[in-house]
Parts: structure tokens; sequence; C-alpha cells
């Protein structure tokens, strides 16, 4: 075949590698683009539909959801189509949501559109590390995770800076068109240097088993109902979040039992839950999750603070936050070189508390507090998150069979987006919460005390749930046998 691996790698030699991950590394920044951004016009999104922060937050929680359930589907698609076709229909997917999300004359159309780009940053995000510890030896995989990683921080980093100057300049549809070229960018690259392959080297569509229709049905319908149910926590009548909770964790039940069944008779389940007898993923899995929580909580909280609590503008919100976002991708860069050297719990728990510091600063601003000290406390917690992106897949994926590393990207990377699809409803619900209590609405353009106060309560939140992953962090040193239990 000869576009396989093999025959792309004697074309272009030792430096096929790096081309193949710049490929795979554009593509990943449009999707992360596509989930950070619109955070940036959720204001004036929702002054043009008239809604209320409740069904604003769908715009993001919607993203989140479809992103966290494709995440599941990747090994399958790696391994029934391959690299190039995966890849290159998610990413046209991605750029078809963003056309439709800018185009979008109803608030029902803005949220398929966004579901849509959900679905294929979901397809998208796992195939990275799949790729880097199958292409790389391991003692360049701390360096090639610290350079992806650089690059694909520098979108989000630089994009809220543009996004708010388009959302001021030309209003929030223009947002959702900033993902074409880098889609298109990305398509060129897919067809010059993706492989048409699997993962391992394998030609695509000899793994003739299906999809776990069971297991994918199962998985969505546990998450939605455990996003519902946090929602329906405040302000919805008690059966009805009792009852979708109950239903989380029921399905939660039913999709182990079905994963072990399938395993059992020897068929190819959505998860693998072989993953799970290997103590460091095990471990990194529940770092992940808190981890997500923390960091897509605050994604989505911070340019709301900043906007509605401390009445600064879109722009202002992109240039604060641009220096970190720099800072981020400078860390991720340099971070991933110890990364082959140093401890995973060293450099993850340094990252967390970083986080953590970060969020606890947070309480002490105030309207009229110097922005040279918001960009400072912002750049504290984005250094943080530079010491943990190289650090925890590599640190939990290591210790796992070849054969189940596709798994192993795709089971984390789906735990992490729970926690972030979670995080993003429970900053909603705590914000919600803390304002009644305090008597303070998100109307007006007025700053007040009592708004600031239930920001702040809610940041503190995210500082507890930082010292939660810490204590969990401390778990993922490497034991003597890496072989499961």
């Amino acid at each position: 075949m000869t576009d396989s691996a093999a025959a792309l790698k004697a074309r272009y030699g030792e430096r096929y590698r790096w081309l193949l991950l710049l490929s795979v590394m554009v593509g990943t920044m449009a999707s992360i683009i596509s989930s950070t951004i619109v955070n940036v016009a959720i204001p004036d999104m929702s002054h043009h539909f008239a809604l209320g922060q409740e069904r604003a937050q769908w715009v993001t929680s919607g993203f989140m959801v479809a992103t966290t359930v494709a995440m599941l589907t990747t090994p399958w698609l790696l391994a029934r189509f391959g690299y190039r076709t995966t890849y290159v229909g998610a990413v046209l997917l991605l750029m078809v949501g963003g056309i439709g999300g800018g185009l979008a004359s109803e608030y029902w159309l803005v949220l398929v559109a966004r579901v849509a780009e959900g679905l294929a940053a979901g397809v998208v995000q796992p195939i990275p590390a799949v790729i880097i510890l199958h292409a790389f030896l391991p003692h360049e995989q701390g360096r090639a995770s610290g350079i992806f990683g650089m690059g694909v921080v520098l979108g989000p980093a630089i994009g809220p800076s543009i996004g708010g100057l388009l959302v001021d300049w030309f209003g929030w549809r223009s947002i959702f068109f900033m993902v074409v070229p880098l889609c298109l960018a990305s398509l060129w690259l897919a067809y010059r240097f993706v492989p048409v392959t699997a993962p391992g080297g394998a030609d695509a569509g000899r793994d003739g088993a299906g999809l776990d229709w069971g297991g994918l049905l199962l998985g969505a319908g546990g998450t939605l109902c455990l996003l519902n149910g946090l929602v329906a926590l405040h302000g919805g009548p008690a059966g009805e979040s009792a009852g979708l909770l109950g239903a989380a964790l029921a399905a939660l039940v039913l999709f182990v039992w079905w994963q072990r069944r399938l395993l059992a008779r020897g068929s190819k389940p959505l998860m693998d839950l072989r993953l799970f007898g290997y103590r460091q993923f095990a471990m990194g899995c529940v770092v992940a999750f808190i981890y997500g929580t923390a960091l897509f909580g605050s994604t989505y909280l911070l340019p709301v603070f900043m906007q509605l609590g401390l009445q600064l503008s879109a722009s202002h919100v992109g240039t604060i936050m641009l220096p970190a976002g720099i800072a981020l991708a400078v860390t991720i860069a340099l971070v991933g070189r110890l990364a082959d050297r140093r401890p995973t719990p060293l450099l993850v728990g340094t990252g967390l508390a970083l986080l953590a510091v970060s969020f606890a600063c947070m309480v002490l601003v105030r309207p009229g507090t110097a922005l040279w000290l918001l960009v400072a406390v912002t750049l504290v917690g984005r250094v943080g998150l530079g010491f943990i992106l190289p650090s925890l897949n590599l640190g939990a994926m290591r210790p796992l069979d070849k054969a189940l590393i596709s798994q192993g990207s795709s089971a984390i990377s789906f735990i992490r987006m729970l926690g972030g699809a979670a995080g993003v409803s429970l900053c909603g619900i705590v914000l919600e919460w803390r304002l009644a209590a305090h008597g303070a609405t998100l109307a007006g353009t007025a700053a007040s005390a009592s708004r600031t106060a239930a920001f702040a309560e809610t940041f503190l939140m995210l500082t507890g749930l930082c010292l939660l992953a810490l204590a969990a962090a401390w778990q993922l040193r490497e034991p003597a046998s890496v072989r499961p239990s």
C-alpha cells in the first residue's frame, strides 16, 4: 500500500514521524480552539438569543458531552478505517460544524453545530497520543509530547485574544469561522503525511468487528443523565435530580457488566477493562477525571467572571489571557523534556499545586483590581497546566501493552472529558447557588460585591478539587512491576 506508514517512512526518512505529528497537531489545534473560543462569546450570544445562564451553558456542555462520547469510538474507527480516513472525516465534520454555527439563525441550530464540532473533536483528540507511543522511541516520547503540546496550546493561547477582538468588531458569529483555515490546512497535511493504515501498522479494514453499540448507548445515556442530574440539583425537583443521578449510576454498572461480558466472550468491547488492572493507569484516570473537572470548569468560568464579574470587554479578556497562554506553551515544551527523566508524580503534583494556588488567588480579585495582578494569577494557573499536560498521559499509558495503547488513549481522554463536562455543569450550578445565596444575579451591567463573592466561592470549590487530585497524583509512582494486577 503506497500510503501505508512503512511506505511514507521510507519516502520521507527519519523526519517522517515529526511530519506526521505536525499533521495531527494542526487538526487537534482546530478542535481545541473550537472547544474554548466560544466561551468568550457566551455573554453576547446569551443576549442575542435572550438566554438564561442555564441554557447558555449548554453551548459549552453540549460540545463536551458530544466530545466525551465520541472519544469511546476512536479505537474502533482507527482499527476499522485507519488513520487517514478517520482523521479526515473528523476534520471535515469539524469544519462543517464551524460554518453551520456561524450561519445559524436559531439557538437550537447553534447547539446542533456545537454537537457536530464536539463529535469531531472527540474522535481527533485521542489520536496524537496513539501516534506518539507507536511512532516514537520511549526516550523521545516526552520531547514529542512537549513539542506537540506547545503547538496545540498556541491556538487556544492566541485564540481568545483574536476571538475577543472578533466578537467586539464583528459579533459572536465570527468566532465559529476561526476553525475553517486550520481545518483546510489540516486536510492538506493529512493527504500528504497521515497513513491509511491502522495503529501498529495493520491495514485498515482488516478488523471486521462491529462497533459496540450497546456500550456506546450506555455510555451516552449515562453521561446525559449525569449532566442533567447535576443541573437538576439546583432549581429542580429533588426527585428529578435523584432519578437522573440514579439512572447515571445504573448506566455505569450496566456499562461495566456489558464490557466484561463482551471481553469474556472474546468480542471487542468499547472500553477494554483490562486497562484498569495497571495501577498507574487506574490512578492516572482518577487524576484525569478530577483535573478535567477543574480545567474545563475554569475555562468556562474565567471568561464569564472577567466579563460579568469584573465588567471587562471581550477583547480585554482575550488580551489578559494571552500572556498566560504563551507561558503555557513554553512550559509544556520544557516539561516535555523533563517527562522522559523526572517522576510523573513530581511533575503532575507540581502542576496541580500551581493550579490550586491560581484558583485560590482569584478570591482576592475584585472590580478595580490592577490588570497586571489578574494577568499574573492567570499565568500561574497556566504554568501549572503546562506541568500536567505532557506528563499525565505518558505516565499513565507507558506501562500498557502495545495492543492496549489505542484503548488507553481513548479511555483516559474519555474520563478526562467526562470530568470536564461535569465540571462545566458543576461551575454553573455552584455559581447560581452562590448568587442566590448572596441575593445577586448576573443581569445588569453594574458590578456588585455580592456577585464577586459568588464567583470567589466558586473558585474556592475548584481549589478544593485540585487538592483532591493532588492526593491521587502521588499514586502515579512506578511500581516494581508494570504487569496488570
